[in-house]
């Protein structure tokens, strides 16, 4: 492993089980999803909005079975695609990622790997989905109480969610882009850190490259910890992929900077998260780091606390996929923090 500071489930098609359709219910209407500072906020103008330069973007809409739920996928091609097949980044919380790009780092990715670049989004104009990504990022059930201390559980629908890129989102994206189906890496934050790693645990065939930040180890009291890593690493038999855990140096250290006690949301998150150590990821990438086939790099952000690692991940994972310059290290916008 490289360091730098700076149940087997059983996969069912989308919503084949209606017990799917009982945990996705259960969790839209959960106040227990993963806190967020600011679940209100706006995506505003993006990339996606402004005029083609370096990268076009076309975007197609993915409904649910039952019409209940849409997300929404953007496509970046660049606009002088080379002839070979190029590499492709899937990004989780596409809404979110979108904010973190702008037209000086859309040119010099298409100037280096020329890479296409998909967010995975939510149909809507929230920056952060927090109902939504909590049911499509966790392949446990969580069963915490909320601020009123009334028991509520939310998640479960990672292994749909799996089949729903696999099977439907990624042709799409083959149509409309000259894919490289031996370069495709997949990158998530927090919630959607956890489910790069349940991804690589059940599918480790689906990417070559993980990029799991932050990622949120304390949900449903630890358990993936639990089972699914352990059946990962015993029976992984070698098959090659590439592996990044990154973690803010606030965020391994536990400090969590100033937070309002008195207020109930607030406490109830904070004993949530209490299911994981603080330094729970950097143990993580130890124990993949010893599983054949597996190349694994752990990267700390010095100072960082777990909102402001979402676009310094993403700054990090572009310059080390694609060779652009790393931003990792500029300030993040203030009004993008969740």
């Amino acid at each position: 492993m490289s360091v730098s500071t700076s149940l087997i489930p059983s996969v069912a098609p989308w919503f084949r089980h209606a017990a799917v359709a009982t945990v996705i219910a259960m969790a839209a209407l959960s106040p227990a999803h993963a806190q967020q500072r600011n679940p209100g906020q706006k995506v505003g103008e993006t990339i996606f909005d402004q005029p083609a330069q370096s990268y076009r973007f076309e975007r197609f809409v993915v409904e649910s079975a039952d019409h209940a739920r849409r997300w929404r996928v953007n496509v970046g091609v660049p606009t002088r695609q080379a002839k070979t097949p190029a590499p492709v980044l899937y990004m989780l919380d596409g809404n979110a990622a979108a904010m973190v790009l702008d037209q000086a780092m859309l040119a010099e990715l298409a100037a280096k790997a020329a890479p296409v670049l998909v967010f995975i989004g939510y149909d809507n104009d929230l920056r952060i989905d927090s109902p939504s990504r909590t049911v499509d990022y966790t392949a446990w059930i969580d069963t915490a109480d909320d601020e009123n201390g009334t028991p509520q559980s939310s998640g479960g629908g990672a292994f749909a969610f799996m089949d729903l890129i696999e099977r439907r989102i990624k042709p799409d994206v083959q149509r409309r882009a000259n894919i490289d189906p031996t370069r495709q890496s997949l990158w998530g934050h927090s919630l959607g850190g956890l489910f790069v790693l349940s991804t690589l645990y059940t599918r480790p065939g689906a990417f070559q490259q993980y990029v799991a930040a932050s990622p949120s180890l304390w949900w449903s009291q630890g358990a993936p910890q639990g089972d699914l890593e352990r059946q990962f690493i015993a029976n992984n038999h070698g098959h090659a992929a590439k592996v990044t855990v990154m973690l803010g140096g606030d965020e391994r250290t536990g400090n969590r900077g100033v937070r309002d006690m008195t207020n109930p949301r607030v406490v109830a998150h904070l004993r949530r998260i209490g299911g994981a150590t603080p330094d729970a990821a950097q143990q993580l990438a130890g124990r993949l780091a010893a599983v054949p086939g597996l190349s694994v790099d752990y990267r700390e952000f010095p100072g960082l606390g777990h909102g402001p690692m979402l676009p310094a991940s993403l700054k990090a994972t572009l310059s080390a996929l694609y060779g652009i310059t790393d931003r990792s290290a500029e300030p993040a916008d203030a009004a993008a923090a969740p």
